[in-house]
């Protein structure tokens, strides 16, 4: 303790440590999908998308099965729309050569991770990347499952074999970190979008006020 500096942890996610991938988060897919209600999904999606735009972290996305599933979550669509999306017929996008590819091609060594369904593709890519050396984090309530067996049980498979499980809000605000930093005001308008109470208080205070 007394060698202790005013230093961040190392663990922590920055702009410039991680990249984010969003799998599977399709309209076929959200119906088996008990564990979350649907639209509080679509908005912790929102909100991990605008952090990635924002703060320019670079995404790798994927869908299984595009034309019986559909496309991706509006809230990626419209945010993330100059990126290429990896169709897969693989459960474990692990398995998919071009997303491993796009994975790799990132050159970050932090993977954040949320799709659908937690029990499986999300569990099956993460214990994948695991291996691969990769330090991952799941967003846990941008991710779902079937049952709350499912997903809870999923969540600790990946948390035994050193997943580190995380919010969306929480990587977010991890990434800002200072609110004198670029970012901020940015990071305040995804809180009014997404935040619920948070961003209502953020919306009417005078925090960042010039």
């Amino acid at each position: 303790m007394t060698n202790a500096t005013a230093t961040p942890s190392e663990r922590l996610l920055t702009r410039e440590n991680c990249a984010i991938t969003f799998i599977d988060h399709q309209p076929e897919m959200v119906l088996g999908v008990n564990t979350i209600e649907t639209g509080a999904l679509q908005n912790n999606v929102g909100g991990l998308a605008k952090t990635a735009d924002v703060y320019d972290i670079p995404v790798v996305l994927s869908t299984i099965g595009r034309e019986h599933n559909g496309p991706l979550f509006e809230e990626i669509r419209d945010v993330l729309s100059d990126e290429t999306v990896i169709d897969r017929t693989s459960m474990n996008s692990w398995e998919n050569e071009a997303y491993v590819e796009a994975v790799e091609a990132t050159g970050r060594d932090r993977l954040v991770m949320a799709g659908l369904w937690t029990e499986v593709c999300v569990c099956f890519a993460a214990l994948s990347a695991l291996d691969a050396g990769y330090d991952v984090y799941v967003v846990a309530d941008a991710c779902g499952g079937r049952t709350a067996a499912d997903h809870e049980h999923a969540l600790e498979r990946m948390v035994n074999a050193g997943a580190t499980p995380v919010t969306w809000a929480q990587v977010l605000y991890e990434i800002q970190r200072d609110w004198a930093d670029d970012g901020a005001r940015e990071a305040h308008q995804i809180s009014i979008d997404h935040a619920g109470d948070f961003g209502m208080a953020v919306q009417y205070g005078d925090f960042l006020e010039e």
